[in-house]
């Protein structure tokens, strides 16, 4: 059965992946919503005692988000259904771009596996035992995550161990940037280029590192694929940098891989700069309209007002 018919598509969540507001859970998910990237990434970076008991060859991504709207600006996520010994079993992967360290993560992990398992129950027809939910969380902040607080249990006071029994504790698996150099970034081309993106982006020397990290696409550009991977990564860099131009981008492609890229990326920084005023255009005139008629009904609401007020007290 495939994933997408057991958790189906949540429009409301996934609306955000058109918002250039938030490019980086654009790029997320345009990443991790190819199964090669996907498996590529837990391959090389789940522990070995999970990877032993998980078959990748029955990895299959699902598009729902259990992300809430009002957090889409701070989390996004994927979830992928895949054999764990021979069982159905899932693996969520939650991506924190924020800049900070997020204490409370945990209880956003623990409802999302909660959301996995009433989905599961819903919409299974057999009653069937729960299956096993492996939270995996990406962070990129300018400060490493503590590595002593990946379990619930370890932000609860009290006497945690002597009521252990009452405590839903669990852990997940970091996948801290901070803590990778750029040669430790492992997988396929694509997703090393969008790792590097993330663990640089709030960098203030982004820009010198862009030649060698941009130079990685070079194997790609050879494909058909190539140049929309390339608008991929260049739409996260205009939206992601307010200090960069369209021709300093184009000669750093120009470094990195070739005359033709630089030319297509001032090609390219002129349409998503008329993108950017028809979507100007059009959040004005809705706006435009939706004061008016916010007017118009005040308007209205006044002369009621005055109506009954002589109404009821006639001169």
């Amino acid at each position: 059965m495939k994933l997408s018919k057991i958790c189906p598509m949540n429009n409301e969540n996934t609306s955000s992946m058109n918002d250039v507001s938030n490019p980086h859970d654009k790029l997320f998910r345009e990443t991790w919503s190819n199964l090669e990237n996907a498996r590529s990434f837990l391959h090389h970076y789940l522990p070995h005692h999970v990877l032993r008991l998980m078959d990748l060859d029955t990895l299959e991504i699902s598009k729902d988000s259990f992300v809430e709207k009002e957090l889409s600006d701070y989390y996004s996520d994927m979830l992928y259904k895949v054999m764990l010994s021979g069982k159905p079993g899932f693996v969520h992967v939650l991506f924190e771009h924020k800049s900070y360290y997020d204490k409370h993560v945990h209880l956003q992990i623990l409802e999302y596996m909660v959301k996995i398992w009433r989905l599961f129950i819903k919409q299974k027809k057999k009653k069937e035992a729960l299956p096993i939910v492996i939270p995996l969380l990406i962070c990129h902040g300018k400060r490493s995550w503590p590595e002593d607080k990946v379990r619930l249990s370890s932000f609860l006071s009290g006497p945690v161990d002597e009521l252990s029994g009452y405590i839903p504790d669990f852990g997940f698996h970091l996948h801290d940037l901070t803590r990778f150099t750029d040669k430790d970034i492992k997988g396929t081309v694509m997703a090393r280029v969008v790792l590097l993106l993330f663990k640089h982006v709030f960098d203030p020397d982004l820009q010198k590192k862009l030649p060698a990290i941009l130079s990685l696409m070079k194997s790609l550009m050879e494909k058909e694929t190539g140049l929309q991977y390339l608008e991929t990564v260049l739409r996260y860099l205009f939206n992601t940098m307010d200090d960069i131009s369209a021709e300093a981008i184009r000669e750093v492609a120009e470094q990195a891989l070739s005359a033709k890229e630089g030319e297509y990326i001032m090609t390219l920084a002129e349409r998503l700069r008329k993108e950017g005023e028809i979507r100007g255009e059009i959040r004005g005139e809705i706006r435009g309209k939706l004061e008016g008629k916010l007017e118009g009904k005040l308007e209205g609401l006044t002369d009621a007002i005055e109506l009954g007020m002589i109404l009821k007290f006639p001169d």
